[in-house]
Formats: C-alpha cells, structure tokens, sequence
C-alpha cells in the first residue's frame, strides 16, 4: 500500500509540474500575444486585424483555461481517492496536505488567469470601439474634404468665367 501511495504521490507530483509549465507556458504566450496585440494596434489597418486577433486570442485563451480547470479537476478527484482509500501513514497525510495546498494555489491561478483574460477582453472591446470611432472620424474627414475640395472648384471655375 506504501508503495502504491508513493507511486502515486510521485504522478500527483509530476503532475502538478506539467500544470505548473503549462501554466507558465500560457502565461508567457499571453504576454506575446499581448505584445502583437499592442504591434498590430500600430499598423494603420487596424479594423480587420484587431477583430480576428481578438476572436483568436479569446478562443486560446478560453481554451487555456478549461484545460487547466480540467487538470484542476482531476487532480480534486485524485485527492478525494487519497481520502477515500483512508491513508493513514505519517507521510501520505503529509504528501495530501501539500497536494491540497498545491492545489489551492492553482485554484488560485486559475481564477487570477480568469481576471487578466476579462480584463484583456474589456481591453480589446475598447481598442475596437475606438478604432471604430476613428475610422468614423476618418470617413467624416473626407466627406468634409471632398466638400471644401467642390467648393474650392467651384470657386475657381467662378473666378475664370469671371
């Protein structure tokens, strides 16, 4: 019973670090994704770019998250088996309370990832309202050019007959 608790401490452990990778890995690639949002909004076409980016960084995002509330889930699961199979030896209990807190703690990240995505999402809806505020503006400016530009014609065909 030792050794099969041992062995499974060790996967619950080796676990928990591809958790902790993955996290990392996804906190890393959020940063970059961040980084050519922020490279993209400088380009001057903006509208199209900006609204597939962020439909694509949403959906990675997302899907982040779900795999790593799924990791968060079984690892739950493997630690109620661990109750269930009532360990009693010193070092199984203590291996179970590292493994909740290990487990807290990537509750913890998980609802943080949560926050910086909404906030990154709200950071989005509001780099498109503005580009979707200046590309009006834009368009009002060339209604009021080719308007000053008529009148300047006119004028001039004005003088000439004159």
């Amino acid at each position: 019973d030792r050794d099969t608790d041992k062995k499974r401490i060790e996967e619950l452990l080796e676990e928990n670090m591809v958790l902790e990778i993955a996290q990392k890995q996804s906190m890393n690639e959020s940063a970059h994704l961040g980084w050519e949002l922020e490279q993209l909004s400088k380009s001057t076409d903006l509208a199209d770019t900006r609204k597939s980016f962020v439909f694509e960084l949403n959906e990675c995002a997302s899907s982040r998250i779900l795999k790593l509330e799924k990791d968060n889930q079984s690892l739950q699961n493997t630690i109620q088996e661990l109750r269930d199979a009532s360990l009693t030896s010193r070092e199984s209990s203590l291996k179970f309370v590292e493994l909740e807190k290990e487990n807290q703690q990537l509750s913890k990240k998980i609802e943080k990832l949560q926050n910086q995505i909404e906030k990154e999402k709200q950071s989005n809806q509001d780099l498109e309202t503005l580009s979707e505020e200046l590309i009006k503006d834009k368009e009002q400016l060339q209604v009021v050019m080719e308007t000053q530009k008529a009148d300047t014609d006119r004028q001039v065909q004005t003088f000439q007959m004159q």
